[in-house]
């Protein structure tokens, strides 16, 4: 099948995206990487009026170190992100189940295109990204045409972010813009992200991601499990560490 008939717009800048999502609502879709957005106008699962393009806006291409998160642009192509943790090992330190997830989502070539921003609002239960998210308790920020009396700005943490089953809390006239990943401070850090899929790159049909932080006696202090494909959202545990103290106290 073909997609049906539509209008396009490149945005020049995120005001501009914003206005014309204000001006169309639900009519409009935002494109990013189009890696998931493409294929379902494709097989007429969506059916916009208006294709709103921001893949060219550099202010939502950043991957910015911070005091206690690393934010990365929500247009930052998932190959990119991929090769920054690669090239840099402090940042790697910071992100190490993001790195170990991006190896797991999809081929090369739709890494290439899709963007982490673009996965989370998706929201397939399945996808890597919005587990690790979940895992790590990442922050979203999303911005809308600013009107008196109501913030042209929110932040939403993951748990609250995705929704359900290809469902996110964004609106029709709101843009994801930023991620804050938290960066878990101090030694002993370790991370795993594994998957089962008929063939690597396909959906999986289920995935684990785990991060944990071990002190130096060899106590586990902190720990966080999550599962995906398992359920309409992602599953979460972030305090198995909390139950296992007090299981021990």
């Amino acid at each position: 099948m073909k997609a049906a008939a539509f209008d396009y717009v490149r945005a020049a800048s995120v005001e501009h995206a914003l206005e014309q999502l204000a001006a169309h609502g639900a009519d409009a879709k935002l494109l990013a990487g189009g890696q998931s957005l493409v294929p379902m106008m494709a097989m007429r699962l969506l059916r916009p009026a208006l294709l709103i393009d921001i893949h060219r806006l550099t202010a939502l291409q950043s991957i910015q170190p911070q005091a206690h998160a690393v934010r990365t642009g929500a247009g930052v192509r998932q190959a990119a992100l991929e090769q920054a943790l690669a090239g840099d090992a402090t940042l790697y330190a910071q992100l190490p189940l993001v790195a170990q997830a991006l190896r797991w989502v999809g081929h090369a070539q739709t890494r290439n295109r899709g963007t982490v921003g673009g996965s989370l609002v998706h929201a397939d239960p399945s996808a890597e990204l919005p587990l690790a998210a979940l895992v790590l308790n990442a922050t979203l920020h999303l911005h809308q045409q600013g009107e008196p009396g109501s913030p042209a700005q929110r932040s939403l943490d993951a748990g609250a972010f995705l929704t359900g089953p290809m469902s996110c809390a964004a609106t029709e006239t709101e843009c994801l813009t930023a991620i804050d990943w938290p960066v878990w401070q101090g030694p002993g850090t370790g991370s795993a992200f594994d998957e089962v899929a008929i063939r690597h790159g396909d959906f999986a049909l289920a995935s684990a991601a785990a991060q944990l932080q071990v002190d130096p006696q060899g106590i586990c202090r902190r720990a966080s499990f999550g599962a995906g494909g398992v359920a309409g959202v992602p599953l979460v545990f972030p305090h198995l560490a909390d139950q296992q103290h007090h299981a021990h106290a």
